[in-house]
């Protein structure tokens, strides 16, 4: 219950406003100081307290800013602003169920608090509550149908995989704010997905056109050049992009289009000045080292040969696996958007992060991988290279997807640029083959048409089995080999990647 702060000594309008003008116009410091002054003498102010909040918070004291919050919530327990102030510090702070409830008390006093619920689907979505975001953003959008809630239901139907309501989201986005140069590039992204490069490529460019310094509107436009065998031109977006691994795919540009001295004396420079922890660099490193017959500068897994990891699950490879039949009823039953890519040969991907989705078989296996990747840093628990020395503390899973191929069907090879650790569960595999090695794993240092002086560059092959794991460092190039039998080759792939910016991912 509030307090009864009407008989408390309260601050005049007069004396507020300097604290009000100094949080407009972003000066924090000076706004807490005064803040704090005004204090000593209105130390029952729930409104200074809550001022005072949005002050530290936003120079990133988050904990000062919660216990402010409090404060205020102590003297007047009634307003649903200072619960959503206090929902936005949690959530700074990392403290997410206590923000979640933080925002639901909110909305319990004012219903028709609409960004309490969009910033509640936001953090919903961050926890791979994909449904539950979802309810919250259409809530948000029936109160109030602005840009940015069409543009947050978007980003969520997108990582569910529902792509086609996506795009309508973006462009509702759009409809309403046409110069929303987020919702451009997301839309961009999302056609993409679908196949749709020259839309995509149109959509990039009025990013562009409204923010030229865009940074995922620029790494887009890059992408598509790089893709386009455009590698010179893709160079610069890249590089104004600033973002994820825009500094290796400078490199590969510089590399693909055969500028060795200038890629070596990057690679030097970035070998010695920054750590050695990303695996897209790793590939091109040991590419060079290979291709020149010089030594790899770059220690982060230099022989990926002995990071392979392959065993049998035995909660998929036990006779009559309830959870192996659940999950091949659910890829056959769910309806699961189409991820294009040219890659992939004689068979389908899922578009979304299927480890996000709602379907419990997913969700277990996803928590079963969980362990894997934890037994996997055991055994290599001895290595000094950067793969298991910066070893991901945090599993999460960049993207995760399943993979479906028919007669014929094979990726080439590739690697999984944004990855630190890939691997795939295989769920069936052909039996009836003319050889051994059909529908098999191989891996390996070359691939993706890299220019090479010889064609020494070693390979191996596993034939996993139903029911088995395959572990491996992102650095490495992998494909699958056709098959020629009437049947089907089924597997779930994912990545993990330590916390930091996340882009898309590849097939597998």
């Amino acid at each position: 219950m509030a307090n009864t702060f009407q008989n408390l000594k309260q601050p005049s309008q007069f004396e507020i406003n300097p604290l009000l003008q100094a949080l407009n116009s972003k000066q924090l410091h000076q706004a807490e100081l005064i803040g704090k002054s005004l204090l000593k003498t209105y130390i029952n102010s729930y409104v200074l307290h809550n001022l005072l909040g949005i002050a530290l918070d936003g120079q990133g004291k988050h904990t000062e800013a919660i216990t402010s919050y409090r404060q205020a919530l102590a003297i007047n327990s009634t307003v649903p602003d200072i619960y959503f102030n206090l929902g936005i510090a949690l959530n700074n702070n990392g403290e997410l169920e206590e923000a979640i409830s933080s925002y639901k008390t909110a909305i319990r006093i004012k219903p028709n608090f609409f960004e309490a619920y969009g910033n509640l689907g936001t953090i919903l979505q961050s926890k791979g509550l994909l449904d539950e975001a979802v309810i919250y953003y259409k809530q948000a959008i029936s109160i109030q149908p602005d840009a940015r809630g069409f543009f947050n239901l978007g980003t969520a139907l997108r990582d569910q995989g529902k792509l086609e309501e996506a795009v309508l989201c973006y462009k509702k986005a759009i409809s309403i704010f046409p110069n929303y140069a987020d919702a451009h590039s997301n839309l961009g992204e999302t056609l993409r997905d679908q196949g749709k490069m020259d839309e995509a490529i149109v959509c990039y460019q009025d990013a562009l056109t409204l923010n030229p310094n865009h940074p995922s509107a620029n790494y887009n436009m890059a992408e598509f050049l790089y893709l386009a065998n455009r590698f010179e031109e893709a160079i610069p977006y890249f590089e104004k992009s600033g973002i994820d691994d825009w500094q290796e795919r400078s490199m590969y540009c510089l590399y693909k289009s055969e500028q060795f001295s200038d890629f070596k004396s990057k690679l030097d420079e970035i070998s010695k000045s920054t750590p050695h922890n990303a695996p897209f660099l790793a590939t091109l490193s040991t590419h060079y080292a290979i291709n020149f017959n010089a030594e790899d500068p770059y220690n982060f897994c230099k022989n990926g040969f002995d990071f392979v990891y392959n065993r049998a699950i035995p909660e998929l490879s036990e006779p009559n696996s309830s959870l192996l039949k659940q999950l091949l009823e659910d890829i056959n039953n769910t309806e699961i958007a189409e991820r294009v890519q040219g890659m992939l040969h004689n068979g389908k991907q899922s578009a979304g992060n299927l480890f996000k989705r709602p379907e419990s078989s997913f969700r277990t296996l996803g928590e079963i991988v969980k362990r894997e990747f934890l037994n996997y840093k055991n055994t290599f628990s001895e290595s000094s290279c950067e793969l298991i020395r910066s070893f991901p503390t945090d599993l999460e899973f960049t993207s995760s997807w399943y993979v479906r191929m028919k007669q014929g069907g094979h990726l080439d090879s590739h690697i999984h640029e944004i990855g630190w650790i890939s691997g795939a569960v295989y769920l069936a595999m052909p039996q009836h083959k003319k050889n051994a090695e059909e529908g098999g794993f191989e891996y390996g240092t070359h691939g993706d048409n890299y220019p090479k002086k010889h064609d020494n560059f070693p390979v191996k092959r596993i034939i996993p089995k139903v029911g088995e794991i395959v572990l491996f460092p992102s650095s490495l190039f992998h494909r699958t080999i056709p098959f020629s039998s009437n049947e089907e080759r089924i597997c779930i792939a994912f990545d993990l990647k330590p916390a930091g910016n996340l882009k898309r991912s590849s097939a597998y």
